[in-house]
């Protein structure tokens, strides 16, 4: 085995490389994720001490003021153990991995992307990097349908920094931001601000923050104090779905 080639291989020059073909690129929160990783032997003979796969998301973090990008990982998953790979070799590894149900849609500015790392030592790393796309499951559909049918309209969807109380496992989350266009609430609501967060398949607890119009002075002190906003927190679950747009209608008007 030439020294050149092993050198080379060291720096990422005629290494393995690997690509992954995902199943397909459209997902639900809690659904499976299945695919195939294709590694390709480079000039020399290389051990391979693993293939691990890392899904990342982006969020906007707030710092001095500035808003800028940041990245998280979701979750990391270990596909394989040690091996070899030989020159030119091409080895297909399958696999999959359950999309995290606390993963952000991939609505405004938000992306989710899988990457795949071989880990190999004294030389740098191959990765390779999909986008996938994240869709409201069953639940959520029916929440966002509901609110569509009362009068609101999604104005705003962004993964954002969380603030210490609403952290649970990530430190970030996802906030969709409604504006009431028609209906009842029209004239009365500034906007409606929701945060999802999934305790199963079936179950979805709903942050809501209902935000009302300023009216007369008493409103505008209201407002700038920010005692005008109420948060209120609801559990829905599939057995909802039917009465959905009734048990949203019925919660914000309560606090409306």
């Amino acid at each position: 085995m030439s020294i050149f080639n092993k050198v080379f291989a060291s720096v990422g020059i005629g290494s393995a490389q690997v690509d992954t073909k995902l199943e397909k690129d459209v997902f639900v929160p809690g659904e499976e994720i299945e695919g195939l990783i294709e590694v390709r032997g480079g000039k020399t003979e290389q051990e391979i001490d693993g293939i691990y796969l890392s899904l990342y998301t982006s969020y906007i973090k707030e710092q001095d003021d500035k808003k800028y990008t940041s990245t998280v990982v979701l979750d990391r998953f270990r596909i394989t153990e040690l091996f070899t790979i030989k020159p030119q070799e091409i080895k297909s590894i399958p696999f999959s991995f359950t999309l995290p149900l606390d993963a952000p849609l991939t609505l405004g500015r938000t992306k989710i992307w899988v990457t795949t790392g071989l880990d190999i030592k004294n030389a740098i790393d191959p990765t390779d990097k999909d986008y996938i796309r994240v869709i409201p499951n069953q639940l959520m559909s029916a929440v966002f349908t509901a609110l569509e049918g009362i009068g609101f309209r999604l104005r705003e969807a962004d993964c954002k920094e969380a603030k210490r109380g609403m952290r649970r496992r990530l430190p970030t989350i996802q906030e969709f931001e409604f504006v009431p266009y028609a209906g009842a609430f029209r004239g009365k609501l500034d906007e409606l601000e929701l945060v999802f967060s999934a305790s199963d398949k079936d179950h979805i607890e709903l942050f809501l923050q209902v935000d009302r119009k300023a009216r007369g002075l008493g409103g505008f002190l209201s407002e700038a104090l920010e005692t005008d906003e109420t948060n209120v927190r609801l559990t829905v679950d599939t057995s909802d779905i039917p009465v959905m747009k009734q048990k949203l209608e019925s919660v914000i008007k309560k606090y409306s």
